[in-house]
């Protein structure tokens, strides 16, 4: 099997390209996919740089989708009683070692992708639509005649996030770094762009009436928290929910008494799809949002699976919009 793996942690050329990997084994509880795109996600960068360190060697990658190609011990053949069944078209964001030809892929984790659903947007749209779901309705719980803020707003998440919180009835602001990239955001229906070398707070006061949004979606990290904190109205709230410039610094709570008695948060999709349940309704939220136009996802960039190393350093490098696939 061709996939690939990691020996040590480290940048970019850590991920190995090997054509010999063992086919993998579905256990109980398991089925086995042939895929047919991978989801690239910062998630895969931690991970590579030992950030969230994994057992070495092995195999990054946690989304993407395909087709069952076998069933696991305990897997109950579906037909007739709408289980699994080998040929079923799935996706999946909590899998181990998806940067592979075919992947052990827990039923808990699963979901169908409906036949209008191209490949690599059913690859990419779980980890980054269900993000963005629960941010704008469990999270922010948006809703009209909000204000909203929003760090990477030409990314993956960033794209999906200002559809949906539009959607909701917000008002949306978002920080890009580049003139290509602002023209995305203004299409996903951004109010005001910003670049990262305004003078964000006084742009953001000046839209708000001198309030301030209330609700910041900071993906980010360390390059803008504490611009973050100080966009955000009295009894505001900033949702941390990536690090992309890198791990915010320890800091004192008493910074969110100074920046006016701020709600802080740092949200993780794990404990918001806590359960098959779970995760089959937000999925099917965002998956009909496509079908029916609400949402649309833009993959930027397609890399084959042995270019894997490229499609990071594009990622780290903030020059790709949208969401990142690769192609085994």
């Amino acid at each position: 099997m061709r996939g690939i793996l990691i020996e040590s942690f480290g940048g970019p050329d850590h991920l190995l390209f090997r054509e010999d990997l063992p086919d993998p084994v579905p256990g109980d509880g398991e089925v086995l996919v042939s895929v047919d795109a991978v989801g690239v996600n910062f998630t895969d960068v931690y991970q590579r740089e030992g950030i969230y360190p994994r057992p070495l060697p092995f195999t990054p990658g946690a989304e993407g989708v395909g087709r069952i190609v076998a069933l696991g011990p305990g897997v109950a053949d579906g037909s007739g009683d709408g289980g699994w069944r080998v040929g079923d078209r799935v996706a999946w964001c909590n899998a181990p070692d998806s940067y592979a030809e075919l992947v052990a892929v827990p039923v808990d984790s699963l979901v169908a992708v409906p036949d209008g659903i191209d490949d690599d947007v059913a690859a990419s749209i779980l980890l980054q639509g269900l993000t963005a779901h629960f941010l704008v309705h469990d999270v922010g719980r948006l809703s009209a005649d909000y204000t909203v803020l929003l760090t990477a707003g030409a990314g993956g998440v960033g794209l999906l996030l200002t559809q949906l919180a539009v959607a909701a009835g917000a008002r949306v602001a978002t920080i890009v770094s580049t003139d290509a990239k602002e023209v995305l955001s203004r299409e996903a229906g951004a109010d005001l762009v910003l670049r990262y070398d305004d003078d964000v707070p006084a742009r953001v006061a000046e839209w708000t009436g001198g309030v301030g949004v209330d609700v910041v979606f900071d993906g980010v990290g360390r390059a803008t928290f504490d611009t973050s904190l100080r966009c955000a109205r009295v009894r505001g709230l900033v949702a941390l929910f990536g690090a992309a410039s890198g791990a915010v610094p320890p800091m004192d709570p008493q910074k969110l008494n100074d920046h006016g008695s701020l709600f802080l948060t740092r949200p993780h999709l794990r404990h918001f799809i806590r359960g098959h349940a779970e995760l089959a309704a937000r999925a099917d939220d965002v998956m009909s949002a496509i079908e029916d136009g609400t949402l649309s996802v833009r993959v930027g960039d397609r890399f084959p699976l042995s270019d894997a190393a490229e499609a990071h350093r594009a990622l780290q490098a903030r020059s790709t919009t949208g969401s990142v696939v690769l192609i085994p």
